[in-house]
């Protein structure tokens, strides 16, 4: 994994760790060990099948971003395109907390 590329999924990651209860955050620190690629992979694949079908209860839109990250781990070709994709996603949000916050 290019050096930028490791630095910046590592900084979305601790973000969206920041953003889950304490046990899920400490359950994807545990997934992004490299022991645990066996679990990664296909967890990764599930999680992204559920943030395609958001419109259902208990699933939702956080599961994508969050699966391809886990993907990425492992992938390198979804790497690069994959931080841009955050990186917008990541600007959004913090465009509608400051819109919200605004109010």
């Amino acid at each position: 994994m290019p050096k930028h590329a490791k630095s910046d999924i590592d900084r979305h990651f601790a973000w969206f760790e920041t953003k889950l209860p304490r046990r899920p955050a400490a359950f994807v620190r545990w997934l992004r060990k490299p022991s645990s690629r066996l679990v990664r992979i296909p967890l990764a694949l599930l999680l992204m099948v559920g943030g395609v079908f958001a419109f259902l209860p208990v699933l939702g839109l956080w599961m994508l971003p969050l699966g391809l990250l886990l993907i990425a781990q492992d992938v390198p070709v979804l790497q690069k395109p994959l931080v841009a994709m955050l990186g917008w996603i990541e600007r959004k949000w913090m465009e509608r907390r400051r819109a919200r916050d605004a109010r």
